[in-house]
């Protein structure tokens, strides 16, 4: 029997370049981003990407107890699908719909919060409450919201985990198991992870340099993307899915990219297509030494006749466990929309001579329409190895 294809809908998004698609489409255009910039923390001035929409959309009154920075950001997003999310509703039914959502901070920003006022008053706030950073609880805190009642868990492993999302919603639907899944990813800013990255030296006090010879690490960022998927037909197809872990260190790539190459690889066998006919790539591309290193070595070996490819965290700062999502979204726009560019390759142009020479998307491009099909790759890379490799299809 042939596996079903499953297609990707409405877009839910909120990061650094703005609340919603209205500001986020023309901010990455003109590769604008009005939420990067240096932020006091407890390490000192740090270089991060923050969400300025105002979050005024709090949980009901029922779910009160699930408010929190990282869940307003999501209920920001699920906000913006929740119109295509009550059709499929109407027509399957709540049980029939699951949400498979990736994240790897959850809420601890509010825990930190709380544990400063415990510090000073001698108790945790009555508005604490072990639902907000408990780190499964966003996708059904998301079901509770949207009235769902279909498969709903959380995702986490690190950077791959809202790409890992996408593998795992695409088999609900391929097994029967749900009609439709609501699925993508959510982090938020908060001092463990800000302060964690910058023990590892992985942090850059300016803005990320992605495959420059100048890198010297990342942005922390935040936000939200979330999408409707379905077996019902639209105009962009999820047509491949590679992963792979290599498990080569707790936190430093592979050198030689070895898994993260299997995981292209395996994605382009499962959409069917040769890497001649990928059009444009997002690039993971964290501006760490190493990791720019491993990933232009893949990059070269995969596609050896060259592909468009950007990395976009320059203009969201590295969101983590919502990184996958938001930048499968920036993919998506591209196929979807035909007013949206290739997102820019924000850097200072210094090439760095020891990497191989990829195609950086410098000024701007659009995807070239008239072929039968065009499809494009969004690649995540995480610390443990683990390796997610999505490719899709207009």
């Amino acid at each position: 029997m042939k596996t079903p294809s499953v297609y990707l809908h409405a877009l839910g998004m909120i990061n650094a370049l703005g609340g919603d698609l209205d500001h986020i489409v023309p901010a990455l255009a003109g590769a604008q981003s009005p939420g990067m910039a240096s932020a006091h923390t407890g390490i000192g001035e740090a270089f991060v990407g923050s969400v300025l929409a105002p979050l005024d959309l709090a949980p009901p009154a029922a779910l009160a107890r699930y408010d929190c920075r990282n869940n307003r950001l999501l209920l920001a997003a699920l906000t913006q699908i929740a119109p295509a999310v009550e059709i499929a509703r109407e027509r399957y039914g709540a049980h029939r719909i699951g949400v498979v959502l990736g994240t790897s901070t959850s809420g601890i920003e509010a825990a930190e919060a709380a544990f400063v006022y415990q510090a000073q008053a001698g108790s945790l706030p009555t508005s604490f409450n072990y639902r907000q950073m408990e780190i499964g609880t966003a996708a059904p805190f998301a079901a509770a919201v949207l009235g769902l009642r279909g498969p709903a868990y959380t995702i986490s492993t690190a950077c791959t985990s809202s790409a890992k999302a996408f593998a795992s919603a695409r088999r609900l639907l391929q097994l029967q198991l749900c009609d439709a899944v609501v699925v993508g990813g959510v982090d938020s800013l908060c001092e463990l992870t800000v302060q964690g990255f910058a023990s590892l030296e992985s942090t850059s006090a300016v803005r990320t340099n992605p495959m420059s010879r100048n890198r010297c690490g990342i942005n922390v960022g935040e936000g939200a993307a979330v999408f409707l998927m379905s077996r019902d037909e639209a105009t962009v197809r999820l047509a491949g899915v590679g992963e792979s872990s290599d498990a080569h260190h707790i936190s430093a790539p592979d050198p030689q990219g070895a898994g993260g190459e299997l995981a292209l690889r395996e994605a382009l066998a499962d959409a069917g297509v040769a890497p001649s006919a990928i059009g444009y790539v997002n690039l993971h591309a964290t501006a760490t030494r190493k990791n720019d290193e491993m990933e232009a070595g893949l990059m070269a070996r995969v596609f050896p006749e060259g592909v468009a490819a950007s990395g976009t965290k320059p203009l969201t700062g590295h969101q983590l466990g919502a990184a996958g999502a938001t930048e499968l979204g920036f993919a998506w726009l591209t196929l979807s929309r035909d007013d949206v560019p290739l997102p820019l390759h924000v850097w200072d142009g210094e090439a760095d001579p020891s990497l191989p020479a990829l195609d950086l998307v410098e000024s701007e491009r659009f995807l070239t329409r008239g072929a039968d099909s065009q499809y494009v790759m969004s690649n995540s890379f995480a610390f443990g190895g683990s390796n997610v490799s999505l490719i899709l299809a207009r």
